[in-house]
């Protein structure tokens, strides 16, 4: 080993996977988004049931399961693509449906510079 002192973590360029190919940030988003769908939906089953409790443990298991399938999903759609790509991808969708403007310049076809006659050069006398 080396005398160096640095940690080899503070050279990272991206995240790294944790689970399923998914960073601890796409997991947190993961899991709050389930929580946010399966706590009420479960409660008021389980409400309905008559055992308001019990609500709590389905929202347990319908969390586990969903972040087991996003994170499947997740995996299959950034196997070998470059990092960042579904990012991408999903701003790229929002511009399409225009919920968001495009932070990528998408246009095709020839380019000009907006001027309409030949600039003329300062003369330098010597």
């Amino acid at each position: 080993m080396s005398d160096r002192d640095d940690i080899l973590a503070d050279r990272l360029n991206v995240e790294p996977a944790i689970f399923k190919g998914c960073s601890s940030s796409e997991l947190g988003i993961i899991v709050g988004v389930a929580a946010l769908i399966w706590l009420p939906v479960s409660l008021l089953l389980a409400g309905l049931l008559g055992a308001v409790t019990m609500g709590f443990g389905m929202a347990g298991v319908g969390v586990v399961g969903t972040v087991i399938v996003m994170a499947g999903l997740f995996q299959r759609l950034k196997r070998g693509r470059p990092d960042g790509y579904y990012q991408q991808q999903i701003a790229i969708w929002l511009s399409d449906h225009g919920l968001r403007s495009s932070p990528f310049i998408r246009r095709s076809g020839a380019w000009d510079i907006g001027r309409t006659r030949y600039a003329t050069l300062p003369h330098r006398d010597r």
